[in-house]
């Protein structure tokens, strides 16, 4: 009778897109679908570089990290398209903020675009973008803002997307009798296929349910929900009784900024519940939490399906996931938790941090050699490099040797060009920084 009812509304609503042989070989693979977040070129590059199933992204200001992430333009979506194609990637455009009227006619234009460009499908929320997407054929995700928490709202949903993200709030439980109404049901999205279910492994949280929040509005007037979060829940807050003027006692002054989302010590868990998607948040952060994140998760998923998947190695991925950016971990509310785990802190807590030295100049592909120009800070033979580009992604080396001016050296400082070995290409454009222990790893 919906299927019947949207029909009537929208004659293009179930056009078939074509099945991707790649989804047809994930839905027939014991892995789940890894998806990586992609807020520049850089992070894009190191998301391909580190095993990434797929990568989602914005275009513009119609996307929920709007002011977090560079974001890409229009004109970028031949080139990321050609990019993930060359690997095999699946490309997710996402568009789920708040639509009003006059955001019509860019969705339409994105919308187009995104399709001339054949990227694989958008997340949406507004139900405006997503009776657009099926009418021109684009396949659609549901995006976590819609707030799936049940059966009968995922099958409404099915009839216009292929895949739907569930609620950040359900515990595997849930999430497990979710899956298996799909499978009893055959309850399948446009294309024919079994709907899959998707949900967030690994990255921040927020005081909101499944993202839609206001705070920023109402303190602000910059909506979360277009994009444009504050982040004020990250401050730290007292807590005044108005009448006395008394401050109460409490244990954080961080009390709405929750730890980061992690759940590669219990990934298993959640795989056997049926989740066909795990999607890394982060596309506000740096290239290189892109690439240890999806690196450390590619591994676990692997690990899973081979049956290799231990308590040591993820002992070992949870170091190197404490390296780069976050707030703290804890596992969100899968494992039935009511509430949230704080934050102690307004930053981060990663046990590493980057200190920029300077610049590529050239590379010598023959003899394999990067020059660079160091600008600011010593390095020194024994340093650990990274080195970020767009086309470089985010790459991690130890200096075993260098030259500085032509000569064989175990030092070089500021204003001295230094060549190096190394195996993988350099441009002028790319970032030269040393890692370091951070002060709270030290002390």
């Amino acid at each position: 009778m919906l299927h019947n009812f949207a029909s009537q509304l929208y004659p293009n609503f179930f056009i078939f897109a074509p099945l991707n042989l790649f989804r047809l070989y994930m839905t027939n693979s014991s892995k789940i679908e890894l998806m990586a977040p992609a807020g520049s070129f850089d992070s894009l590059q190191a998301a391909l570089d580190n095993g990434a199933d797929s990568v989602y992204f914005g275009v513009e200001q119609l996307n929920m990290r709007a002011r977090a992430s560079i974001n890409f333009t229009l004109d970028n979506l031949d080139e990321i398209s050609a990019r993930c194609k060359a690997k095999n990637v699946r490309t997710y455009l996402t568009l789920n903020t708040i639509i009003y009227d006059h955001d019509l006619s860019l969705i339409r234009t994105l919308i187009n675009r995104a399709k001339e460009a054949d990227i694989t499908a958008v997340i949406v929320m507004d139900q405006a973008v997503i009776a657009y997407a099926r009418e021109v054929g684009m396949e659609v995700h549901i995006s976590t803002q819609i707030n799936i928490t049940n059966i009968e709202t995922l099958k409404f949903y099915s009839m216009f997307a292929d895949t739907v993200v569930l609620s950040r709030e359900l515990s595997l439980g849930q999430i497990e009798k979710i899956a298996e109404q799909i499978k009893k049901q055959e309850i399948k999205g446009p294309s024919g296929r079994l709907v899959e279910v998707e949900v967030f492994g690994h990255g921040a949280l927020c005081m909101a349910v499944s993202g839609k929040c206001y705070m920023s509005l109402h303190t602000y007037n910059s909506s979360a929900n277009r994009g444009a979060c504050k982040q004020n829940c990250r401050a730290p807050y007292l807590v005044i009784d108005k009448e006395s003027g008394i401050e109460l006692e409490i244990d954080n002054e961080y009390i709405m900024s929750p730890k980061d989302l992690c759940t590669i010590d219990f990934l298993d868990e959640l795989v056997a519940a049926g989740i066909r998607i795990l999607k890394i948040e982060g596309r506000g952060r740096a290239p290189e939490y892109v690439a240890k994140t999806i690196k450390s998760y590619r591994e676990a998923i692997d690990a899973i399906a081979d049956g290799t998947y231990s308590k040591e190695k993820v002992n070992t991925w949870m170091t190197e996931l404490k390296k780069v950016y976050n707030r703290g971990f804890w596992g969100g509310y899968y494992l039935g938790r009511k509430l949230g785990e704080w934050s102690d802190t307004s930053g981060s807590k990663a046990t590493q941090k980057k200190i920029y030295i300077g610049k590529g100049v050239h590379y010598y592909p023959k003899a394999k050699i990067g020059e660079f120009h160091i600008q600011a800070f010593d390095v020194k033979v024994g340093d650990t490099l990274l080195i970020t580009g767009p086309t470089t992604g985010a790459q991690e080396i130890e200096l075993k040797e260098m030259y500085v001016n032509d000569a064989k050296a175990t030092l070089a400082k500021k204003g001295d060009v230094v060549t190096i070995p190394i195996s993988f290409r350099i441009r002028p454009s790319d970032k030269l920084y040393k890692i370091v222990k951070t002060e709270a790893t030290t002390n």
